[in-house]
């Protein structure tokens, strides 16, 4: 390997460094992102730990996409489709220079899962540690503050339309609602995978919770960078975490905490990657028998710093633990298992953190809904929907893209019953399955997520809430009944039957499925038309094969 050394010493190591464990650090910095502007820092803490505990890291990097910058235009088509690029970059770079651990630095939404699919599809000692949520913006009205966040800026312009807010109002949403580093205040979808992420034991207590501009989350990076090395010396690796029963213990905190829908699409690619059996009707065992323990925005009105201050996932996870909703006995990257880890963990603030005794609702956050409208599946955010809206019929309004639906909803197009169809926003169709933060939060904010749902094959931002049904799985571009469905058709939408039906004959059914041609590729050129020809249905997690 004289070769090898030579080229480790041009870049400036010592005989003592290149003697020692190699440890990658995969840093996903960039100026694009709220989240990662400050990641530097976490590596550079990363790195002193590495060091302290006797490895030499080397650090590279992966891209990352803003879900929101990217949001409602052409860029959404490639926000899902970047976390296959992430993964095999990782694997790409580890395999091309053989590392002998690897800690990941994440913190948005695609990078936190592509990361950790990578880390289990390359099987060598890894540990996750991201850069923690933002801190809660604040708006005031006369004598009344709340907090506000990213999702805000979209409810605010429906709100605008319909007079409730004025253009100083919006203004001031603008200006506070993202006031630090970090991602995303509420239990969107890289505050939920931060959050999974310690629940699968893939990462240390507080990963999830702790702000961005804490010195603590700098405390726990140096912390991580230590503990990489002890899962090198013991040869614990991820496949060895990650199973169906710490599959299990993250779907239960996801119930728990009410998590972004995209958690299951990005729980079945980690179970693809770490070769478990996994099937949407685990989604809905879980659910049943674990309570909804936080209503986080957009379900409610607290927000990630609540929950940390409250006692974090520790806490949610103990409380489980105690009523035997988990498995206290699987193996963690903190080199203990799950219960030595949240043993001591309390519930600090009972407002924010509900006991079992006492939950928001007997069951889960999330529910897979079937039906003759999506036969492999759907999957709703059942916490941040408004009771009255459990149960739904009405017409289908039907558009064949996001942009579409947003013109009429913002031109008082909707009226109070609909369902509005957005298709051919799947996986393949979009493609890249966007998600549809613009439509739906443009109902909330014209007041009509009381009265109108949404049904789409393509996907939800964490901030979506309402009567929302998304990944309808098969997709339209696939021949899935979404195609089919007509201006006018009834929809019926049950919750708690955890059902989705187009409310025509079978014989209808067939005699439009059978006169159903696929449309011409919305995108022929480039890496988004190789991915459209690749990529599998949401049911399946939207992996490459």
């Amino acid at each position: 390997r004289l070769p090898h050394r030579s080229i480790f010493k041009s870049l400036g190591y010592i005989d003592e460094e290149i003697k020692r464990p190699i440890i990658g650090v995969v840093n996903s910095s960039n100026e694009l992102i709220p989240g990662h502007m400050h990641l530097d820092l976490i590596v550079e803490a990363v790195k002193a730990g590495i060091r302290m505990a006797g490895g030499t890291p080397q650090e590279f990097s992966t891209i990352g996409v803003c879900d929101g910058v990217a949001m409602n235009h052409l860029g959404m088509k490639y926000s899902l489709a970047t976390r296959e690029i992430i993964a095999d970059s990782i694997e790409a770079v580890s395999y091309a220079h053989p590392f002998d651990g690897l800690v990941l630095v994440p913190n948005c939404d695609k990078i936190i899962p592509g990361m950790i699919m990578a880390a289990l599809r390359l099987n060598i000692p890894s540990i996750v540690v991201s850069g923690g949520p933002m801190l809660t913006g604040r708006f005031r009205r006369g004598e009344v503050e709340r907090g506000i966040d990213y999702s805000s800026c979209y409810e605010a312009i429906g709100m605008y339309r319909v007079g409730k807010l004025s253009e100083e109002d919006l203004y001031e949403i603008e200006e506070e609602a993202c006031p630090t580093c970090g991602s995303c205040a509420g239990m969107f979808t890289a505050n939920s995978m931060n959050c999974l992420s310690e629940a699968i034991g893939l990462s240390l207590p507080g990963n999830g919770t702790i702000p961005a501009v804490y010195s603590k989350r700098l405390r726990l990076a140096k912390l991580a960078g230590i503990k990489v090395m002890e899962l090198l010396e013991r040869n614990i690796r991820p496949r060895d975490i990650v199973n169906i029963d710490s599959i299990k213990n993250a779907l239960a905190v996801d119930m728990a905490l009410g998590c972004s829908t995209n958690t299951v699409l990005h729980l079945t690619a980690i179970a693809h990657e770490a070769k478990v059996d996994f099937s949407l009707d685990l989604v809905n065992e879980i659910s049943r028998k674990t309570p909804n323990l936080c209503r986080l925005s957009p379900a409610g009105e607290h927000h990630l710093f609540d929950l940390y201050l409250a006692g974090g996932i520790e806490a949610v996870m103990n409380e489980l633990l105690r009523n035997n909703l988990i498995n206290g006995e699987l193996i963690t990257v903190t080199g203990r298992k799950v219960r030595e880890n949240v043993e001591k963990a309390e519930i600090l603030n009972p407002d924010v953190i509900k006991s079992v005794s006492s939950p928001y609702s007997s069951d889960g956050g999330l529910v897979i809904l079937w039906g003759n409208l999506a036969p492999e599946g759907s999957v709703v955010k059942k916490s941040a929907v408004d009771p009255s809206m459990l149960y739904h019929k009405g017409r289908a309004r039907v558009f064949d893209s996001e942009e579409e639906a947003v013109e009429a909803i913002l031109g008082n197009r909707i009226e109070k019953g609909d369902v509005v169809v957005i298709r051919y926003e799947g996986p393949k169709g979009g493609p890249g399955m966007r998600e549809m933060l613009a439509p739906t939060s443009a109902i909330v904010g014209m007041g009509l997520d009381r009265n109108v749902a949404l049904v789409t094959d393509g996907r939800f931002s964490g901030a979506t809430k309402g009567a929302c049904v998304g990944h309808v799985s098969p997709e339209a571009q696939s021949g899935g009944p979404i195609g089919i469905v007509k201006e006018g058709d009834m929809i019926e939408i049950d919750i708690e039957k955890k059902s989705l039906n187009l409310l025509i004959s079978e014989e209808e059914m067939k005699s439009r499925m059978n006169s159903w041609k696929a449309p011409d590729p919305k995108v022929k050129e480039g890496y988004l038309y190789r991915y459209s020809k690749s990529v599998t249905s949401a049911s399946r997690g939207a992996v490459l094969v």
